[in-house]
Formats: structure tokens, C-alpha cells, sequence
């Protein structure tokens, strides 16, 4: 019997660093990922939208500083320049509205107040009404919507018959009636801030129809989910299964909702600002200057420019953002 002509040769016995690369791999190859960092991977593949969400944040940011911004570049919302005024004309002199180093978006016509400090101002209102009467508008939508959606039977028809009223009702007609029979103090708020208070809270008292039909029929599948069937079957309470097992699955639906919300609302406080039945003079509304502007929109079109552009920027960054976040947010979306 002969021998081999290739005798076998020992393999090498792993080295600990190589077991321990190996190991590294199989953690990161089983790895999960969350719910939210998958979102979030979407979204930041999403340049519009990220894009759309700075523009958001600054907005922000330029709304809650407005009062330091105008103070550093030494300008009051309310105080006039009437010495930049055309006494013959009541336009400012200058080219472009009266666009200078001081004033550099120009001022308004007849009293000379600078523009750019009344957008300033103008964006905390816009915002706060856009952002509470969302916030109005969710906690009511979430809580009648999921309450009709998992109870049924009479509870979802009464509900479902006032959102099908409150959808049919005009909004705007009875935001104007309302406030012609305002007091002016209210709640121990006086003047502009009682109209604030009134359109946060009935835009968003007509707004939660909108999501509460989105709520309530992502609930009246959710219901008989496997999850909620064995919750019953271990015998838990209906509060628990609506606010544990059901309501954390509905707030991808509420957030995509809720960022699509925000713009509608700010032309609405516009709309109504337009219209004369938002806040009162002296206080800056992006609205209220368009609504000033009509009468000067030949002589000084940049009086109406301004805010025109700042509303057309704000709602655009919204949508833009809306749409990126409910793309994220969707399993089904391919990207």
C-alpha cells in the first residue's frame, strides 16, 4: 500500500481577533431597526423634504427670536417713519417700496412702519394659530375618532353624523358672526389676543373632523388585529386596548395628518386676517398687510410682495415637509 502523495496539513486555529471580527458581523447582520430610524432613513433620502423642514425650523426660530431680531437691527413693528413718506402720494420715496440699508425690505405706505419687522412679528402669529388650533384639532380628532372607530354601533354613527355637520358647516361665515359679537375682554385676555384665542380654538373645533375620519377607520381595522384579540383574551380593559395596543399604532397616521394640517390652518388665520375679522391694529398679520396692500398694489407692489411671498414660502415648506414625512412613515412606499 502506498503512501499519499500529498500529506494533509493542519489547518489554522482561529485567532481570537478573528473570532471576535466574526462575531461583530453577526451582530451587525442581525441587527434591527426601529420603526423611527427607518423613517428617518427615508426621510433623509427625501432633499425636498428635509429641505421643506429647515425652512419649517427656521420659521420657527425667526418667530420665537422676532422681538431680539428686530431690536439688532433697530427696528420697531409699530413705530412710523413718516419722513419717508411722499406727503402728495402717501407712497414711500425711493425705489422698491422704500428699500434702503435701514429698512430692508421697505415700508409701508402712509405711515412708513418697516416691513420687515411686521413679517417678523406676523409669523408668531400665523404659527401659533397654525400649530394650536393642529393641536386642537388632533386631541379631538384622536380621541372621538378612536372612540367611534372601536366602539361602534350607536357611539360611531352619532359621532360620524356630527363630523359629516361640522364638515358641511361654513367655517368661515361663522368665524365673522362670532366675532362681531365678541367682547373685547374674555377669559382675562384683551383686544388682539381674544381673537387669537377664538380662531385657535374654532378652526380647530371645524378641523377635527378631517382626522377624526382618518383615525376612525385606521381604528376599525386595527380592532381586529391578532394583538388586540389576544389582549382581550388575557382579559384586558377597553381603555387599556384603546390607549396601549391601538393608539401608539395610530400616530404615524396623526403626525402625517397633523403636518398637512398646519399650512390649511395658517391661510385660514390669513383668510381671516384678509377679511378683517382676525387680529386688530396695530398688531402685524401677514393677512391684515395684504388686505392693506390692495389699495397700493400699483403705486407700491411691494407692499404686497412681501407677505404674499412669506405666506406662499411658509405653506410650501409645510407641504413639502407633510409629504416627506408621510412618505417615510408608509411601509409601502418605495424609495
Amino acid at each position: 500500500m502506498t503512501a499519499p502523495l500529498h500529506e494533509p496539513t493542519a489547518e489554522a486555529a482561529p485567532s481570537a481577533a478573528d473570532e471576535a471580527a466574526v462575531a461583530t458581523a453577526s451582530a451587525k447582520a442581525v441587527q434591527g431597526r426601529s420603526l423611527g430610524r427607518i423613517a428617518w432613513e427615508r426621510l433623509k433620502r427625501d432633499k425636498l423634504a428635509l429641505t421643506g423642514g429647515i425652512v419649517v425650523l427656521f420659521l420657527v426660530l425667526v418667530a420665537l427670536f422676532a422681538p431680539v431680531i428686530t431690536s439688532l437691527l433697530g427696528q420697531d413693528p409699530n413705530e412710523y417713519h413718516e419722513n419717508l413718506i411722499d406727503p402728495l402720494f402717501g407712497t414711500p420715496t425711493g425705489s422698491l417700496g422704500g428699500i434702503s440699508g435701514d429698512h430692508l425690505l421697505g415700508v409701508e405706505p402712509v405711515n412708513g412702519r418697516d416691513i420687515l419687522a411686521r413679517i417678523l412679528y406676523g409669523a408668531r402669529i400665523s404659527l401659533l394659530v397654525g400649530f394650536l388650533s393642529a393641536v386642537v384639532a388632533v386631541i379631538l380628532g384622536t380621541v372621538l375618532g378612536i372612540l367611534a372607530g372601536f366602539f361602534g354601533g350607536w357611539v360611531d354613527s352619532l359621532i360620524s353624523r356630527i363630523m359629516d355637520g361640522l364638515l358641511a358647516f361654513p367655517q368661515l361665515l361663522f368665524i365673522i358672526a362670532l366675532v362681531s359679537v365678541m367682547p373685547n375682554h374674555m377669559l382675562g385676555l384683551t383686544g388682539s389676543s381674544v381673537r387669537v384665542f377664538l380662531m385657535i380654538v374654532v378652526i380647530g373645533f371645524f378641523g377635527w373632523p378631517y382626522i377624526g375620519r382618518v383615525v376612525r377607520g385606521q381604528t376599525l381595522s386595527l380592532r381586529e388585529r391578532e394583538y388586540v384579540e389576544a389582549a382581550r383574551s388575557l382579559g384586558a380593559g377597553r381603555l387599556y386596548i384603546l390607549f396601549k395596543e391601538l393608539l401608539p399604532n395610530l400616530v404615524a397616521p396623526i403626525v402625517v395628518y397633523t403636518t398637512m394640517m398646519i399650512p390649511t390652518n395658517i391661510l385660514t388665520e390669513a383668510a381671516l386676517s384678509f377679511l378683517g375679522v382676525g387680529v386688530k391694529p396695530p398688531t402685524a398679520s401677514w393677512g391684515q398687510m395684504l388686505s392693506s396692500a390692495i389699495d397700493y398694489y400699483e403705486s407700491d407692489p411691494m407692499f404686497m410682495v412681501v407677505p404674499g411671498v412669506a405666506i406662499f414660502i411658509t405653506v410650501l415648506a409645510f407641504n413639502l415637509f407633510g409629504d416627506g414625512v408621510r412618505d417615510a412613515l408608509d411601509p409601502k412606499a418605495s424609495r
